[in-house]
């Protein structure tokens, strides 16, 4: 059974903030010690290795910077959606409270995901190493003007690309930016990072799939530099010649879940669906 928990929540989210009152309260009534936080806030002295497990009420964005702060510590995180999509988010609030004794019991599965690491070698930020559930992204500074990047692949030169940008995304990654950019969905639980380049001028346009062990390394080609991207939260300004080393982290992120693991493709294309929908229909 569980003995402490921490929940995360964002702090301009009325219902989440909402929400996250009751399960304090459904907590405390068996004994469970519970502490929320926005998000966002100033949490460095949060206890989050002496938590038995992290909460995330909200979207995807707060389950990624919960992913994030929570190294290296492992702990568990569950997703309540209160956002949109909500593809990190194993529950919506309706179904925590229907599992809310399992929940207490620690009545789930453990699924185990990996993630991106990316560190700068020269800059002034040379030596900075990152860590991402989603991806890593290298892209141009000035709207309207590509950024140029060479790849290198285990030592090996790809390519030099004139794009938009170049993305290092996880198998969770898959689904995000990697995907609107072409790229293709891997399950989640593989062991792959997959390189895509956006909007690639007059150069191999698809999407490489890595194997576990590689490593990829972008050099920034463009006098104007260009910026680093940590799951669409921390950037890194980055100069002409500047290089970032990726590959697959040391770090996981361990998410609890109580859907079977074969649902994933049934999950998605339901959630793309909606999301089709959506936009149709704020079209119309």
């Amino acid at each position: 059974m569980l003995e402490r928990v921490i929940g995360f929540y964002p702090g301009k989210n009325r219902k989440a903030i909402e929400f996250a009152g009751e399960v304090e309260k459904f907590f405390i009534s068996v004994g469970v010690q519970f502490s929320a936080y926005d998000i966002w806030s100033d949490i460095a002295d949060v206890p989050i290795e002496e938590s038995d497990l992290l909460i995330c009420i909200g979207g995807d964005g707060t389950v990624l910077r919960a992913a994030q702060i929570s190294i290296p510590h492992r702990v568990p995180i569950l997703g309540v959606n209160m956002g949109r999509l909500g593809f990190l988010t194993d529950l919506n609030s309706d179904q925590f409270w229907v599992l809310k004794n399992r929940i207490f019991e620690a009545d789930w599965k453990l699924e185990e995901r990996v993630m991106v690491q990316g560190e700068v070698l020269d800059g002034p930020s040379a030596g900075k190493i990152v860590h991402g559930l989603n991806d890593i992204i290298v892209s141009r500074i000035t709207p309207g003007r590509p950024v140029y990047v060479e790849l290198h692949i285990d030592g090996g030169r790809v390519a030099r690309y004139r794009c938009d940008g170049m993305i290092l995304a996880t198998p969770t990654g898959s689904t995000g930016y990697s995907l609107s950019a072409g790229g293709p969905i891997i399950a989640p639980t593989e062991k792959h990072l997959v390189v895509t380049p956006v909007s690639a001028h007059l150069a191999i346009g698809q999407s490489l799939v890595l194997e576990a062990s590689s490593n990829a390394l972008i050099t920034v080609g463009s006098d104007e530099g260009a910026i680093l991207s940590v799951d669409g939260q921390d950037e890194i300004n980055l100069s002409g010649g500047d290089r970032v080393a990726t590959r697959i982290s040391d770090h996981i992120t361990r998410f609890v879940r109580f859907s079977d693991a074969t649902s994933f493709y049934v999950d998605l294309a339901a959630r793309l669906e909606v999301q089709f929908s959506s936009a149709m229909n704020e079209g119309s």
